[in-house]
């Protein structure tokens, strides 16, 4: 995450997205497949003999597919750069959360502490309860302690802010999922 300053003078905190250039390697149609999608490779293997056979065509790091209704024209190794979107578009970006470890039921959760007195010794961040006399066991779904993050998270109606097509690079107001590094997908 970086800022700058917008027409006005105000800062806007920005995050910073490599965007490209991405490949299309693979189209999916209905008759042959039973639906409608293309494949998109993302950042080429560049070393051969890295590249396996089953891989040919599709010497690419990542690759992810996305659903389309069978009404555009693609081709094989079309290029999707940056230049698709522009200055204040709304997009939504989708990618892994940073993980936190296990957690409590205050962090994870957010339940509010017990009180520190009347014997509450050592138990002020326990989360109380558990059960019931019916059913007699912990119902599934029960908020306890666990892993926090690592998991998928979108955020939705983020502003395109700037856009570098010379360096495929991506300005975004707000912050996306995940840490440094982080594969994302960005739906405009």
């Amino acid at each position: 995450m970086t800022q700058m300053f917008d027409e006005k003078g105000d800062v806007v905190p920005v995050t910073l997205i490599e965007a490209g250039p991405c490949y299309i390697t693979q189209i999916k149609n209905s008759e042959k497949d039973g639906y409608s999608a293309i494949q998109v490779g993302f950042e080429k293997i560049e070393k051969k003999n890295k590249i396996k056979k089953s891989m040919n065509g599709k010497e690419f790091k990542e690759l992810k597919e996305q659903r389309i209704d069978g009404k555009e024209q693609y081709n094989i190794k079309d290029e999707i750069k940056v230049s698709v979107f522009k200055i204040g578009d709304k997009i939504a970006v989708s990618g892994i959360s940073k993980g936190k470890g296990f957690a409590g039921v205050i962090k994870r959760w957010n339940f509010n502490r017990k009180p520190t007195s009347h014997g509450a010794k050592h138990e002020t961040r326990a989360m109380g309860s558990v059960g019931c006399r019916f059913p007699q066991r912990v119902v599934k779904g029960r908020k306890m302690p666990g892993r926090l993050g690592s998991e998928r998270t979108t955020v939705k109606n983020l502003k395109v802010a700037a856009v570098d097509e010379k360096n495929n690079i991506l300005a975004v107001k707000g912050a996306v999922p995940g840490k440094k590094g982080t594969l994302l997908e960005i739906r405009g």
